[in-house]
């Protein structure tokens, strides 16, 4: 048990995809008291906002194994592929889903106003917007040519 722990520790693509992670939701948090002025630790372990901390995680994996085992490598391959469909999914499907959500919002605040419901609010803010996918795509990439590209 004590070596999984030690491979854990050492596997430095690992844990530099999860501080891209960390660094993604520091910055949410972040950008986000900037711009209310006030602190919402909830926005640390949300979704959505700016940049994509799902797509950071994901393009900092794709680029670190890029840049340690070769671009035309299978695992390249791999880690890019899912990279792919993660940014997909982040600014295509949680984005419509929260569309969604918004939607039926409105729907049930009419029908709380006519008294017939009393249902709690949907999360809205779910996926992502194309900036918020690609600032996070950037900074993944600068994360693991950071610590990698050297």
């Amino acid at each position: 048990m004590k070596y999984i722990f030690i491979e854990f520790v050492r596997n430095k693509i690992l844990l530099t995809t999860l501080s891209s992670w960390v660094i993604a939701q520091t910055l949410k948090v972040i950008i986000g008291v900037l711009a209310t002025r006030k602190i919402d630790f909830r926005w640390f372990v949300g979704t959505g906002g700016m940049p994509s901390s799902h797509t950071a995680g994901a393009s900092c994996l794709a680029t670190s194994v890029g840049l340690v085992y070769g671009f035309d490598s299978v695992y390249f391959a791999i880690a890019a592929s899912f990279a792919l469909v993660v940014m997909f999914d982040a600014q295509g499907v949680r984005r419509a889903t929260g569309r969604q959500a918004r939607i039926l919002n409105k729907i049930m605040d009419d029908i709380y106003w006519q008294g017939k419901i009393k249902e709690g609010r949907l999360r809205e803010l779910i996926g992502h917007t194309p900036i918020e996918v690609i600032g996070g795509f950037i900074l993944g990439v600068l994360i693991a040519w950071f610590v990698f590209g050297r």
